[in-house]
């Protein structure tokens, strides 16, 4: 978990036991898009991941008031697992998703526990990258950003940066790349 996201982590459950109300909202702000996105990928409407992010945030606030939340992952995390079983039993109910139930077996609750530390592995590695891209560099970072996340072309590269050919500009996106990979590799570290 990154310093940031447990500083975040902290401030909210610090506010819910001081019945802060900016602290839920807060919860709402950051999380509930993810929730949102979930259930809609799934059949679902916007009024169905509200009901499912509510019953979500009451089971957390709850568990909170009681003393007993033992978080072992990012709240984010820990709402998207408990959303997306929520959801699965709805949908089930509903013989939208299946016709049998969903039940909640030791290795389904196994695969959300994997599924909650793949998550927070990927945010491991999303967070090393982006930092390792805001030590690459320019022109390397938005030669990079341009070509991978804005989809632009080597004739369009080649064109704004300036370069002879497209040969240039493609080996020039090389050598970012490998420059970016050895940076990434240094700053992440596989948890153990």
């Amino acid at each position: 978990m990154t310093s940031k996201a447990q500083l975040a982590d902290t401030d909210i459950i610090e506010g819910i036991l001081r019945d802060d109300e900016v602290a839920l909202s807060r919860l709402y702000k950051l999380h509930f898009p993810m929730v949102l996105f979930f259930v809609q990928s799934n059949n679902g409407t916007e009024d169905d991941a509200k009901d499912i992010f509510q019953e979500a945030v009451i089971v957390f606030y709850e568990k909170i008031k009681a003393g007993q939340l033992e978080l072992n992952c990012q709240i984010k995390t820990y709402l998207y697992s408990i959303c997306r079983r929520l959801w699965l039993k709805r949908l089930s109910r509903s013989s939208r998703f299946s016709s049998g139930l969903i039940e909640d077996t030791e290795e389904e609750l196994t695969d959300t526990s994997q599924e909650a530390d793949q998550a927070e592995q990927n945010e491991l590695k999303f967070s090393a990258m982006a930092d390792a891209l805001n030590q690459l560099g320019e022109p390397c970072k938005t030669l990079l950003e341009d070509f991978y996340i804005r989809s632009m072309g080597m004739p369009e590269i080649t064109e704004k940066f300036g370069y002879n050919n497209a040969d240039s500009a493609k080996n020039q996106k090389y050598k970012c790349l490998m420059r970016l990979k050895k940076l990434f590799f240094l700053g992440y570290q596989e948890p153990r």
